[in-house]
């Protein structure tokens, strides 16, 4: 299974300046109405075919994202037989998020 981090771990990875590569999966619209800074889209649905788009540096952990943290499981799995070993699933997704650490961020 997937590990998962807890947002608020996120959250402190980046105000110290902790290389994070935030890799959102979910649908474009979703990721038009609200996303994490600095992201980059693929959709879950994509992923398999695209995971060579996914270029991280040595040393950066993925933080891969979606609404609640389901399909978020998902891709960080993709990520994990893909041979990325620092991959995450966001624990509750970009709605806990929303709720934990930004609240500017909308929540749908």
């Amino acid at each position: 299974m997937p590990k998962q981090i807890h947002p608020e771990t996120v959250a402190k990875k980046l105000e110290a300046g902790d290389p994070v590569y935030l890799l959102d999966v979910r649908e474009p619209w979703e990721h038009e109405y609200c996303r994490l800074e600095n992201c980059v889209l693929i959709p879950l649905g994509e992923l398999m075919d695209r995971v060579s788009e996914v270029e991280v540096p040595p040393n950066w952990t993925i933080v891969v994202y979606c609404h609640h943290g389901v399909r978020s499981l998902s891709g960080a799995a993709i990520l994990e037989m893909n041979g990325f070993k620092d991959a995450y699933s966001l624990a509750g997704g970009v709605e806990a998020w929303s709720v934990l650490i930004d609240p500017k961020v909308p929540r749908y």
